[in-house]
């Protein structure tokens, strides 16, 4: 991750001439998250800094910053900050010690209980734009060039259906098991697991979760996301009949 010290303390005339319009600084500013230069532990810099380093208006670097969010690009949480990635449950660092007793099948059994929920919801209540959105980051998914990559995308689309449920109660649940998830040392499975076929079988399953989605179809946005999640359970815990364990 960058440092704020690393960087040059004045932008250059190159990147003042380069951001003209909005577009410009939509653009600059993703090109700058995505390769970590406007990030520090997963935060993205504060406005203050990034406007003296665009040599941009507080206000106008906030429209910015608002496009990117739109855009599923960053995630804003009032208390936490302004994050590159969807963000850790609030006390994060008490999620360690939980993270060294829970098992995937543990991880799994929860998600399988919250997530169908969450995507009935969402079927139920995103706005049209949220769901334009969505859309845009289901194509990530299976735009990705690499397993490192899915996983980003990957993350990104589960936490968004998440947001869509617009139930804050819910999204706190599904960040506490993101965290423990995101903490534990199995975790790294994923990556021995997921093979270009099986990505390629997890794309088209969040494919046909959006559409069920996008229906407003909550009945078939429930059962589409527990047959996605039986399918990581099965590739997480190497093809035990985890549906049935789980009453699936």
């Amino acid at each position: 991750m960058s440092n704020i010290a690393t960087w040059p303390q004045t932008p250059g005339t190159l990147a003042m001439e380069a951001i003209e319009t909005d577009d410009d600084l939509v653009n600059a500013l993703r090109s700058g998250i995505v390769d970590e230069r406007f990030v520090t532990n997963g935060r993205v810099l504060p406005e203050r800094i990034l406007a003296s380093k665009l040599m941009v208006s507080r206000f106008r670097l906030r429209r910015a910053l608002d496009v990117l969010e739109d855009d599923g690009a960053i995630f804003r949480r009032r208390g936490q900050g302004t994050f590159a990635a969807p963000p850790p449950a609030v006390e994060s660092g008490n999620f360690r010690i939980l993270a060294r007793r829970v098992t995937p099948q543990d991880v799994m059994e929860a998600r399988l209980e919250v997530e169908p929920a969450l995507a009935a919801l969402a079927a139920q209540r995103a706005s049209r734009d949220e769901i334009k959105m969505l859309d845009r980051l289901t194509r990530a998914t299976f735009e990705a060039s690499d397993t490192a990559g899915y996983d980003i995308a990957d993350d990104v689309f589960h936490y968004k259906i998440a947001e869509l449920a617009h139930n804050p109660l819910f999204l706190t649940i599904y960040q506490s098991i993101s965290t423990v998830r995101k903490h534990a040392d199995w975790t790294s499975r994923r990556h021995e697991t997921y093979s270009k076929k099986m990505i390629e079988q997890l794309v088209r399953q969040h494919e046909d979760l959006f559409r069920s989605i996008a229906a407003r179809d909550p009945r078939a946005a429930a059962e589409t996301m527990e047959k996605h999640l039986i399918t990581v359970s099965n590739a997480m815990l190497r093809g035990r009949t985890y549906g049935q364990a789980a009453g699936g």
